[in-house]
């Protein structure tokens, strides 16, 4: 059997550590000299082997202080419709969000035909910052169809910071999420984006745009959202 080469034999024993609560999200790890010591190896090797923890996102280099731990990425499992407080939930963290925008807006021209509604239409437009224990995750927005369903109108009126949306659809106005489908792509945030969610400007991110039709066939949903990409990863189970 082929050994594993030296850097990822490194990189599987600090992987191991982290895993296993060696340290804690936030925590310094030795200098790049000492992880030579412990593992008898050359600084490229070792440098090597946190490069990679780098590029998973584990690791956080800061220039000048050190290497740090950042933490694991939220999974998410691509096969059910599901929101972002019961993923949030699911996975042990609390969560909340701030509000940017909740108000009505003339339907721009590209989501004419996503909802089928004449030009100059009124949806809502719903656009918060989500946060999972207290470190902003994504930034969320959502267009509603009003003509889907006008009680969607009370939603300007709810407070939203703590509020999940498809907890009133669901459980409130009893509406039948039936269908979804999204996209996701990669993307690098913008300035705005990333001072929302707390980045440097282009870090990479994942776009996601997201339809939500009614068990009669009806858009009621559009969502565009973009999540910090050291944060979260998706998964996709697929059958034959």
């Amino acid at each position: 059997m082929t050994k594993d080469p030296l850097y990822l034999s490194v990189y599987k024993k600090i992987k191991s550590d982290l895993i296993n609560n060696k340290y804690k999200k936030g925590d310094k790890i030795p200098k790049e000299l000492e992880l030579c010591e412990t593992y008898n190896v050359s600084r490229l090797t070792v440098r090597r082997a946190l490069d990679e923890l780098v590029r998973e996102g584990l690791l956080k280099r800061v220039k000048g202080t050190g290497t740090f731990f950042n933490g694991f990425k939220t999974e998410e499992v691509l096969t059910r419709l599901s929101s972002f407080t019961d993923e949030s939930i699911k996975n042990g963290f609390s969560s909340k969000s701030i509000v940017l925008e909740n108000t009505l807006i003339t339907i721009p021209e590209e989501l004419i035909p996503v909802f089928n509604l004449p030009i100059n239409s009124k949806i809502l437009k719903l656009k918060r910052i989500r946060y999972r224990n207290e470190e902003p995750y994504a930034i969320e927005t959502a267009y509603l169809n009003l003509a889907a369903d006008i009680r969607l109108l009370n939603i300007l009126d709810e407070d939203m910071n703590k509020k999940s949306l498809y907890s009133i659809l669901i459980n409130e106005y009893k509406l039948s999420l039936k269908y979804a489908e999204e996209t996701i792509e990669v993307t690098q945030l913008s300035l705005e984006e990333s001072k929302y969610l707390e980045q440097k400007k282009n870090s990479p991110a994942a776009l996601r745009r997201q339809i939500t039709k009614l068990d009669n066939g009806i858009c009621i949903e559009y969502v565009v959202a973009v999540y910090r990409a050291d944060k979260y990863k998706f998964k996709v189970v697929k059958n034959f």
